[in-house]
């Protein structure tokens, strides 16, 4: 009688039966925490859009309030360096944060849309909006704030002041 050495097909299959209905569970698990994380990144970066704004509202550099809020959402970034802070170039959020301005150029999943209030010659108020890069994939809400730092999410469209704050 011949002796049989390592695994018959059949005990093959089945391991592997058993290693996809694993990862057929795992998979959209694993799909609803990164859409979670990146929900969770997207509130994160619009409380730092929302402090930047402050400080550069607040800096002033010589007389608070003078400068009003910024023009665009690169102008909080360091796209023409940081020595010293400038008005297009504040130095108070990462340049991919304020990069991250279209859905090719998302932070985390989300894109971040800046508009400014302009009243006169200054900006006294903007709001921005956070949508997923690719809604269902990269994040299901979109999420809104303005100069009140109130943070409001809508899970269908893109966030406005008049959805509920998030809590």
């Amino acid at each position: 009688m011949r002796r049989q050495e390592g695994f018959s097909l059949i005990e093959l299959l089945i391991v592997v039966a058993i290693i996809l209905i694993i990862a057929a569970i795992a998979i959209p698990n694993l799909l609803r925490a990164k859409m979670a994380a990146n929900e969770a990144s997207a509130v994160s970066s619009l409380h730092t859009i929302f402090t930047a704004e402050a400080a550069y509202y607040s800096a002033g550099w010589s007389n608070p309030g003078a400068l009003g809020f910024s023009n665009l959402l690169q102008d909080l970034g360091d796209s023409k360096g940081c020595t010293p802070p400038k008005l297009d170039s504040a130095c108070q959020i990462d340049g991919v944060l304020a990069n991250a301005t279209t859905a090719g150029t998302p932070k985390s999943g989300y894109y971040f849309t800046y508009v400014p209030m302009p009243n006169s010659s200054l900006n006294v108020g903007f709001s921005v909006q956070a949508d997923p890069a690719s809604r269902g994939q990269t994040g299901n809400r979109s999420f809104f704030t303005d100069q009140s730092g109130v943070i409001r999410a809508n899970p269908s469209q893109s966030a406005t002041s008049n959805d509920s704050p998030i809590q």
